[in-house]
């Protein structure tokens, strides 16, 4: 959970839901869905993104990681537009259950987010 924002030719501003997978211990597939204001408009942006996680397991500290995919922006007020997004970020030991995380990129402008993540770790997976 979270808010995202970017500046470009239109400003979005919203809340967002994630969920991701780890099809790997160093990789992250993250699905991105935000309602909120496109230029004073109501509307949404979706994304997905594949992320590599460089410190996937540690419990301390702060995790860098970096991705990259499409999202798309719309409203009823325009059309919308699909874009490429590439994505740098930190979070709070990616190892825990739960930690603070902050991006920064561009897909549509400069993107920022910030949130809360929650994980759960099936029990085989031993991180």
């Amino acid at each position: 959970m979270g808010a995202v924002a970017t500046w470009a030719h239109r400003a979005f501003y919203g809340g967002a839901a994630e969920l991701a997978l780890r099809p790997s211990s160093d990789a992250r597939v993250a699905f991105l869905a935000a309602g909120g204001s496109v230029d004073g408009h109501p509307g949404m942006r979706v994304e997905a993104t594949a992320q590599f996680l460089v410190l996937p397991t540690t419990k301390t500290g702060v995790s860098p990681y970096a991705g990259v995919g499409i999202a798309y922006v719309g409203s009823r007020a325009y059309h919308g537009t699909g874009v490429l997004v590439v994505l740098l970020g930190c979070e709070s030991a990616a190892g825990r259950r739960r930690s603070w995380f902050g991006e920064v990129g561009l897909g549509d402008g400069l993107r920022l987010r910030a949130g809360w993540r929650w994980r759960w770790f099936p029990g085989w997976w031993a991180p």
